[in-house]
């Protein structure tokens, strides 16, 4: 287990490469003390491109091509965001993300690969798929087979676009031999900068697989059906894609560093020279030094001398230089399990270098797929038998709700609290937040902090701020004023002041657009990132409490549950990065529209946070009097939370929210377990009139909200019957 240290430097990594991937792999087996690195790509997952080809082929899974970055940073201890990098600024030394807060850095790196968009070509970012970023591509590759009923047209007749169009072929013709796909190349030629033998075998596969070429023209317009040629034919077509050569993104031209062609120019040692900041790898690095065509094998090969030079650079010592060698193996995979390779001019042709080729890339995906954990500190020889007792088996801590006092401590601590004096209080403990008469209306009051679970300030600060709003809007107010509560862990005083210009960008972008404003706050250093609002919000009604539910009344609930088991996963390396981001996402879903739909009418309503759905409507029914019957197969859950729990995947808080509510009917289903999971910034839960119900909930679905009705109140006393 690595030493904790103040953070000093900060080392910045956008995109999510392959040399970036490796880095980050081999990062967490030597941190450089007092660095944090941070990951910048729009996508939880990044694609090894060597198995796109055997992916739209149908011999891979979309999950065999992707490595997952949100397990990587974890893995690495890096800060992984989210978000599209837009620009870098040297001067101040900020990278521009789309949708938040610049990235400060001391250090930063560019491995964002390349780009098929073909912007020149009209009607190509409306109706045609770039084969690269391969995100998209690969979603649209998998709507167009869900239903194969036009011809295809692939743009680009090079290495790239003939691979791509046999993997098509081979994928269409064993669902429809009537599919037509052409490749239409505008030089003279297919497959230019390969070998006349390996060319001769991949025109021989293209005409086994019934694949039309079109050489000398070229493509002037993209429209819904067809595609327009310059010599003024056209082609009728379902599916356009291009992989027309290598481009770069166009954002790189805004960093004033030396370019080639739009890529950026390094060094030996990977460097810029306009920059000695700025490091660039991959598809997006001009090796001026020593040119080279863009390909993997050379990304691959950068990722030690990056590591090294990424720490030297910071340590004042020595940088390695990058030898890149003069030629290399190329297997193209021919739709099939079989394969060409190109090298020194030999033609080799068949299923046994498809099976090389599949060994290699598996190779190198799997040093990705089990990541090893690192040991817990061992008990201390010398501890008492009641902290040994404590620590045996203990799980890590949660953070967000996970990270909360349970609930019967919570009572207990409580319990002899004396209930308000003032005439201006007008509610006591037990309820969402505090009511205060305010002239002729009434104002809650409530606080809450977060034990951040995400490295992200900005994404934590959302959450949190969102989060601590779900007590006004689970009373039916709205946000008036907030205090702003952090606690930092130790870094030098310049990082401090840029988390924190993180942290309040983020504030006032969840605050600002429902008419809150910042009022205030208290800092302090501690030994982890906690964020925290005090907030105020008026009413000019009466608040809503939970208590007031009425036997028959329906219960609605706004958001899926767990969140906490995803976020216990995610600590444990075992939670898919796809899930993870949209348990992000949900949280981020504020809850000002469900409040106002459903407090003129709910008889109780509260937000489901730390005590789990269970939890929370457990409060409603004791001070309602009233019991509840739950449909578990209404109950919406997060994607990957059931899979996690049949792993045994808990949240610390699971046990403690299990045994805080002993009134509820036992089940042996997955959705039983979910019921007491603690949420982070969760939605509404809400009793309202059976007879409304219904139109309640088509209102809400009308403005995208995940509503469901999970059960009813029943007559009796409190208890849960699932």
């Amino acid at each position: 287990m690595q030493a904790s240290y103040p953070i000093t430097d900060e080392v910045v990594l956008i995109g999510g490469g392959h040399a970036h991937a490796l880095v980050l792999k081999k990062w967490a087996m030597k941190p450089v003390p007092g660095v944090r690195l941070t990951v910048i790509n729009p996508a939880p997952t990044a694609p090894y491109t060597g198995m796109l080809p055997g992916y739209v082929a149908g011999h891979y899974a979309r999950e065999a091509l992707e490595i997952d970055l949100v397990q990587l940073a974890r893995h690495a201890g890096a800060r992984l965001i989210l978000g599209a990098a837009t620009g870098i600024d040297r001067v101040s030394r900020h990278v521009s993300v789309s949708g938040r807060a610049d990235v400060f850095y001391d250090l930063v790196s560019v491995d964002i690969g390349i780009t098929s968009e073909m912007p020149e070509i009209p009607g190509f970012g409306d109706h045609a798929h770039a084969a690269k970023p391969l995100g998209p591509f690969a979603a649209a590759w998998a709507d167009y087979l869900r239903a194969p009923m036009g011809d295809i047209v692939v743009i680009g007749g090079g290495v790239a676009g003939v691979e791509l169009a046999l993997a098509m072929a081979h994928s269409v013709r064993q669902l429809d031999a009537a599919i037509n796909l052409t490749v239409i190349e505008q030089s003279d030629h297919l497959l230019d900068g390969i070998g006349s033998s390996a060319r001769k075998a991949l025109l021989r596969h293209l005409t086994r697989l019934q694949v039309k070429a079109m050489t000398g023209v070229s493509v002037t317009k993209v429209a819904v059906d067809h595609v327009e040629l310059s010599d003024g034919r056209a082609i009728n077509t379902r599916f356009v894609t291009g992989a027309a050569g290598a481009r770069p993104h166009a954002w790189l031209a805004d960093s004033g560093l030396k370019m080639r062609d739009g890529f950026i120019t390094v060094d030996k040692t990977l460097r810029s020279p306009t920059d000695q900041r700025v490091f660039a790898v991959g598809d997006c690095a001009d090796l001026a030094f020593s040119p080279r065509p863009k390909a993997g094998v050379f990304a691959v090969r950068q990722a030690p001398v990056l590591l090294h030079n990424i720490g030297a650079s910071l340590l004042g010592k020595k940088l390695h230089e990058f030898r890149p060698q003069k030629d290399y193996l190329k297997l193209i995979s021919t739709g099939g399990r079989g394969a060409v390779a190109d090298k020194y001019g030999l033609r080799l042709d068949g299923p046994w270098l498809w099976r090389w080729k599949d060994r290699i890339d598996r190779k190198f995906m799997d040093q990705f797929l089990e990541l090893p954990t690192m040991p817990a500190p061992p008990i201390p020889k010398d501890a008492s038998l009641s902290l040994q007792a404590e620590l045996a088996g203990a799980e890590p801590l949660c953070g967000g709700c996970g990270a909360k006092v349970g609930r019967g401590s919570l009572e207990q601590g409580l319990s002899l609290l004396p209930l308000p004096k003032r005439p201006d209080v007008l509610s006591g403990r037990g309820d969402d937040a505090a009511i205060l008469a305010h002239g002729d209306q009434q104002q809650v009051f409530t606080t809450d902090h977060l034990r951040a679970f995400v490295e992200d300030p900005w994404l934590m600060t959302q959450i949190a701020a969102n989060h601590a709003m779900g007590d006004i809007w689970a009373m039916g107010a709205t946000p008036q004023a907030a205090l702003v509560q952090v606690i930092l862990p130790q870094m030098a005083a310049r990082l401090q002041a840029e988390v924190l210009r993180e942290i309040m960008a983020a504030a006032n972008a969840a605050f600002e657009p429902l008419g809150a404003d910042i009022v205030g706050g208290h800092t302090s250093v501690g030994a982890e990132l906690t964020i925290g609002f005090s907030l105020t919000g008026l009413l000019d009604r009466p608040a809503i409490g939970v208590a007031g539910a009425r036997e028959g009344d329906a219960l609605i609930l706004t958001k899926p549950i767990g969140s906490g088991t995803i976020l216990a996963g995610e600590m444990r390396k075992q939670a898919r990065g796809e899930w993870v981001a949209e348990a992000y996402r949900l949280m981020l879903v504020p809850q000002a529209r469900p409040s106002e739909i459903l407090a003129p009418v709910a008889h109780a309503m509260t937000d489901v946070t730390g005590f789990g759905l269970a939890g929370h409507l457990m409060t409603i029914l004791k001070a309602s009097g009233a019991g509840a019957a739950i449909d578990l197969s209404a109950v919406p859950v997060m994607d990957g939370a059931s899979v996690l729990a049949s792993r045994g995947v808990r949240s610390s808080l699971w046990q403690t929210n299990v045994q805080a509510v002993p009134e509820i009917s036992p089940r042996d289903d997955p959705r039983w377990n979910m019921l007491f999971d603690p949420q982070t910034a969760g939605g509404l839960l809400a009793a309202v009139p059976a007879d409304k119900a219904q139109t309640l909930i088509a209102e809400l679905a009308a403005g995208g909200i995940p509503v469901a009705m999970i059960g009813h109140i029943t007559k009796g006393a409190p208890f849960i019957r699932c």
